[in-house]
């Protein structure tokens, strides 16, 4: 980075290069594929890992982190879907127990693919379910909580995904992230921009849902109310211990509609044969509307976790 941010979730890039070590035979590293139609698109689709997102890259980094005694206890995290399974595909693998507090709205084929993982499913109106992580009240819990977003190993994790793309592609302009949390972003946006500190990091929401952008235009967290199909990242608020690496880290905010994430999945199914959910759309159809402007541009799409019947609407779209 041009002037590097430091802050106490921001990995180094030897954490970083341990997390890599630690997914090795893991993680599938995952390729860059051009976008069907488009030269300068090329998407990053880690849809292909093993839990079907990119949540296993820094949950496994984090669960693995845990001294022995602690993971013995068990795992926790608070989640809409995508984390529950990485959680709970860790745990399996370490022989320890996994819980995850989910959204009663979480599409129930993440909350069925929790479960086969091995994981316990504990459903809680959305509101209540994401109070954990804005109030901090998981501190009281008994096994060892993994934070979604807001922890050093996660981050370090998704960190890897970064330097694939470096390696890849040495010459990329603008990366397109979709941004929940902000865990994905925050790692990408610190390996890259290391190596490439000219590298533009933009994220990406959509128009329905928009706590990041609300909360950094604001100067402060806040609360907003939230539509969108893209229930990977519908969460009403941005978590305070985000706020400074999003505001430092992340050259753009942009949304896009419900609408056009639902054609970039139509397009991603058909013409790239990579089904995606919502949010994991929301980079390509960013990346699209931006065009010429981005220059050589990745679009991470970021999972795979779709019900039939939000993927039937969007083949028809």
């Amino acid at each position: 980075m041009a002037t590097e941010v430091t802050h106490e979730l921001i990995p180094t890039m030897e954490e970083i290069a341990v997390a890599r070590d630690r997914l090795v035979g893991v993680a599938v590293r995952t390729p860059l594929l051009r976008l069907h139609g488009s030269d300068d698109i090329w998407i990053k689709p880690e849809v292909l890992q093993p839990v079907g997102s990119f949540k296993m890259r820094g949950i496994y980094n984090a669960v693995s982190a845990l001294p022995p005694e602690v993971r013995a206890k068990g795992v926790s995290t608070v989640s809409s879907g995508n984390t529950a399974q990485a959680l709970s595909w860790a745990a399996r693998k370490f022989g320890v127990s996994a819980r995850a507090i989910m959204p009663e709205s979480a599409p129930l084929q993440k909350i069925r693919a929790t479960e086969a993982y091995g994981g316990t499913p504990v459903l809680l109106p959305r509101d209540d379910a994401f109070r954990y992580l804005y109030t901090g009240a998981y501190h009281e819990f008994e096994d060892a909580f993994i934070h979604p977003v807001a922890n050093r190993d996660v981050i370090a994790g998704h960190a890897s995904i970064g330097l694939e793309i470096f390696e890849d592609l040495p010459e990329v302009a603008s990366v397109f992230v979709p941004v929940g949390g902000g865990g994905l972003i925050s790692g990408i946006a610190v390996a890259l921009k290391r190596l490439r500190p000219g590298v533009r990091i933009i994220g990406v929401e959509p128009s329905g849902c928009i706590p990041v952008i609300a909360g950094l235009a604001a100067g402060e967290p806040v609360i907003v109310e939230y539509d969108t199909i893209c229930d990977g990242v519908a969460v009403s608020f941005m978590m305070p211990e985000m706020y400074p690496l999003l505001r430092d880290l992340v050259d753009e905010m942009v949304t896009v509609d419900d609408s056009d994430v639902l054609v970039a999945m139509r397009d991603l199914a058909l013409r790239n044969k990579i089904v995606a959910e919502g949010a994991g759309a929301l980079a390509v159809a960013a990346a699209r509307q931006a065009g010429e402007a981005a220059g050589v541009a990745v679009a991470v799409v970021s999972g795979g976790s779709v019900d039939a019947g939000l993927l039937t609407r969007a083949l028809n779209s």
